[in-house]
């Protein structure tokens, strides 16, 4: 996919971070970009899909041993790791297994975490967030005026849209398959243009 191969069109940018979430709505003309809108929302990201992750794994640890990880630094930390690379095997497995030997001791000696953990699982625990990306999608396009079938490609950027729900909620929302193979280089000509027409106070 190439920006500068097309004349013109208009085309929206999802990008969905480890911190934050932007959604930006382009027209592109002979190569020159201009930002028609921009939203988002700067508290969603992938750590909250982490941190959902987490919870589940702690809740789950302290049904079945009751003891709360969420005390203990160290296994939190340990947690954390497990959760982002789930997360990211999840993307393209249907299922994986997180197993932390040793993540903590009581009386009677240490304890384990194995767990298993679907995708479907994981979807079910991160389907709000992944919903909450909608809302500025919709005021992103009534800004710049545009209905979703105006779009002519969707761009998707961000190391969280390479999970298959996030994939499939933006292709229901634009109705159209959304682009992941982009050229870096114009994702950071379109990062540019958005940033430029923020600064200058254009959207």
């Amino acid at each position: 996919y190439g920006l500068q191969k097309k004349n013109g069109g208009t085309i929206a940018v999802y990008d969905l971070g480890g911190g934050t979430f932007d959604v930006s709505v382009l027209e592109i003309s002979d190569g020159v970009i201009e930002v028609k809108s921009t939203n988002g929302d700067t508290f969603l990201g992938g750590e909250d899909f982490d941190a959902r992750i987490i919870s589940y794994l702690a809740d789950e640890f302290k049904r079945e041993q009751g003891i709360d990880l969420r005390a203990d630094k160290l296994a939190l930390q340990r947690l954390k790791e497990a959760a982002e690379k789930a997360k990211i095997e999840l993307s393209s497995s249907k299922e994986t297994e997180i197993n932390l030997p040793f993540i903590t001791a009581d009386a009677s000696g240490p304890k384990h975490l194995v767990l298993k953990l679907s995708r479907a699982k994981l979807e079910s625990l991160v389907d709000d967030l992944i919903q909450r990306t909608l809302e500025p999608c919709r005021a992103a396009l009534k800004d710049a005026s545009v209905s979703a079938a105006e779009i002519e490609e969707v761009i998707l950027v961000g190391g969280m849209t390479r999970m298959p729900k996030v994939i499939e909620a933006v292709k229901q929302f634009f109705g159209k398959e959304p682009a992941r193979n982009v050229n870096p280089d114009e994702v950071v000509a379109i990062g540019a243009a958005v940033q430029g027409a923020v600064l200058k106070g254009d959207v």
